[in-house]
């Protein structure tokens, strides 16, 4: 099997992403945290995944600080997984996953709608509107270099 090549030191943000979060199955086993699951036999159930590829998903997760392991919410010895801060930053991407999936399917027919939990409502199409305010496409953007004082570097 050919190794996959990492972009974790890699100078585009989107490679550094896909670096976390670039296989489905990563993508998913967010998805589901979202959802509630948070026992390994829940993903499993859930996505149909083998153990051994689960197990490597879930450390991999973990070890890039998406997931973190947390007692059992029910008091019993198991394990759980849960959404850490850097994992829940992720939810508007699923949304507009979600989203681009919904609009540009050929046969839309989901079984399940995104609404707002309190007012029982659709979620608005996600945005990108520039800081004055108005609608953006990928036209009305560019990149231009980042000067070295206002790059930022995490250990």
């Amino acid at each position: 099997m050919m190794k996959r090549t990492s972009f974790e030191q890699a100078e585009c943000p989107i490679a550094r992403s896909l670096d976390s979060i670039g296989d489905w199955w990563s993508l998913l086993i967010i998805r589901d945290a979202f959802l509630g699951r948070r026992r390994f036999g829940e993903f499993q159930k859930s996505l149909g995944l083998a153990k051994n590829i689960l197990t490597v998903r879930l450390r991999a997760l973990v070890d890039d600080g998406i997931l973190k392991n947390a007692p059992a919410s029910d008091g019993s010895a198991y394990q759980e997984y849960v959404l850490t801060p850097k994992g829940r930053g992720i939810f508007p991407i699923l949304v507009a996953l979600r989203q681009w999936s919904e609009e540009f399917s050929p046969e839309p027919c989901f079984a399940t709608l995104l609404v707002d939990r309190e007012q029982g409502r659709p979620v608005r199409k996600l945005e990108l509107r520039a800081e004055d305010g108005r609608l953006l496409d990928g036209i009305d953007t560019m990149l231009q270099p980042n000067p070295p004082a206002k790059r930022r570097r995490r250990a």
